[in-house]
């Protein structure tokens, strides 16, 4: 990777967060005596919190607002990453590599902003990005481009100047369609979606460790 630019998604890239969120959905309904089903779940995979919580309003007539639903699930999450969540392994001396080559890294994340800067400081990375960009700052999903070109704009870069890195089959292809530098990165959560991810990317990462 000989990018100048490079925009990191966080969970389940640079940390291992993913059994966390997969279970939290699941977990917050359970809690409610709600038990849902796998295909009541699937579509929140690519969703933010907001929509999320909206979503559970409407299938499962929970009471709202689903501003009060999603501050209930982040204080889950927020132990988590408060206390638990671990990088990735490698994650940290691949980051510190790109900086030594005068790489400029960011953030851009589904997590809700003080959720990520508490998790990343915590494991001692938070001041190797310039800034973090998070879907519930940007109010839309990762299904659109947004997120990405707003990074690409505050780092002064074209996407094609720039590798987004994403663990996300439905992320790295919108990142790629937008005109990104796309890297895979091999996540077990999304192991059925590795080969389109791996297909589509132009680089792809099995383990930071062996990446550098």
């Amino acid at each position: 990777m000989d990018k100048r630019f490079c925009i990191f998604d966080m969970d389940g890239t640079l940390v291992d967060s993913m059994p966390f969120w997969s279970a939290l959905g699941k977990d917050y309904l359970n809690a409610l005596g709600i038990t849902p089903t796998a295909e009541q779940l699937a579509p929140i995979g690519p969703m933010t919190m907001l929509e999320a919580a909206a979503y559970f309003m409407d299938l499962f007539h929970i009471p709202g607002p689903p501003e009060r639903i999603v501050a209930e699930m982040e204080a889950v999450m927020e132990d988590h990453y408060r206390s638990d969540v671990p990088l990735k392994p490698g994650m940290k001396e691949y980051l510190e590599a790109l900086k030594a080559r005068g790489v400029r890294l960011c953030i851009a994340t589904a997590t809700a902003e003080p959720l990520s800067h508490t998790c990343l400081t915590r494991l001692g990375v938070d001041d190797l990005f310039e800034f973090l960009l998070s879907c519930e700052t940007i109010g839309v999903g990762k299904t659109s481009p947004d997120i990405y070109l707003e990074a690409a704009r505050r780092l002064g870069a074209q996407p094609a100047e720039i590798a987004v890195f994403e663990d996300a089959p439905y992320a790295a292809r919108t990142a790629k369609a937008a005109g990104f530098y796309t890297v895979a990165v091999a996540e077990p959560t999304y192991a059925a979606g590795w080969p389109e991810l791996a297909a589509l990317a132009d680089e792809t990462i099995t383990d930071w460790r062996n990446a550098l």
